[in-house]
C-alpha cells in the first residue's frame, strides 16, 4: 500500500526508521543479511534481522534496492493512518511486533540465476518453518510471478510469517512478527509489498 511506503519515508526522514531504505550496497546496512542461521535462530523464533545468505547474493546484482524495518511503535502510527473501511486490518496491525521488507528490482535481463531464490526457499525449509502456499500467477500465457508463504507455529496461532514473492524482474521478501492466528495472515495480504496470494493454504491451519 502507499500509505506504508510514504510512513516508511516519513520515519526513516525523521530518524525513526533503523534500517536505511534505498541502499547503495553499504555493508554496514547490510550487516545482518548472511548472518549464521542456527545463531539467529536462538535468538528469536522470527529474527526481523535474519535473510537467507542467498539474498544478500541477489542483492548485490540488483539494478534498484530498498530495505526497511518497522518495530512496533512505527507500526503503530502506520496502523494509525488508515482509513476506517480498513479497521480490520488496522487492528491486525496493531498485533505485530514488527516488520521487515527486502525489495529487489532488476534490469531487462530479469534475476539473474534463479538458483539463488530457489536457495532462499530452501533456507526456511531447513530452519524448519511450515510452507503454506505457492501462487504463481500468469499473464496471458507468460508466468508472472511466484509468492511463497512460510509460518512459525505456536500451538494454534502464528508467531511469525515469511512471504517471498517473485516476479520476472523482481523479488520480495516480507518478514512479519507477532502473536496472530491464521486468519490474520489473510488481512496482511495487499500490506507491506505483500501480494494478494491464494489464501487456501492458510485455512488449512484452522
Amino acid at each position: 500500500m502507499k500509505w506504508i511506503a510514504v510512513v516508511a519515508v516519513c520515519l526513516m526522514s525523521a530518524g525513526l526508521l533503523p534500517v536505511a531504505a534505498q541502499e547503495t550496497g553499504a555493508p554496514q546496512a547490510r550487516s545482518h543479511v548472511g548472518s549464521d542461521m542456527s545463531s539467529a535462530a536462538s535468538e528469536s523464533p522470527v529474527p526481523l534481522e535474519w535473510t537467507p545468505p542467498a539474498l544478500d547474493r541477489l542483492n548485490t546484482q540488483a539494478a534498484m534496492k530498498s530495505s526497511f524495518t518497522l518495530d512496533r511503535n512505527m507500526l503503530n502510527v502506520a496502523a494509525g493512518l488508515m482509513p476506517d473501511s480498513q479497521a480490520d486490518d488496522r487492528q491486525i496491525i496493531r498485533k505485530l511486533d514488527g516488520v521487515s521488507v527486502h525489495t529487489m528490482h532488476f534490469g531487462d535481463a530479469g534475476i539473474p540465476d534463479e538458483a539463488e531464490v530457489d536457495s532462499v526457499r530452501a533456507a526456511y525449509h531447513l530452519r524448519g518453518w511450515k510452507h503454506l502456499v505457492t501462487t504463481t500467477k500468469t499473464g496471458g500465457p507468460v508466468h508472472s510471478g511466484t509468492t511463497d508463504v512460510w509460518v512459525v507455529m505456536d500451538g494454534a496461532n502464528v508467531r511469525g510469517a515469511v512471504v517471498l514473492a517473485e516476479t520476472p524482474k523482481s523479488l520480495t521478501l516480507v518478514t512479519v512478527a507477532g502473536n496472530l492466528s491464521p486468519v490474520d495472515l489473510l488481512h496482511l495480504r495487499g500490506h507491506f509489498g505483500i501480494p494478494r496470494f491464494d489464501g487456501d493454504g492458510v485455512g488449512d491451519l484452522h
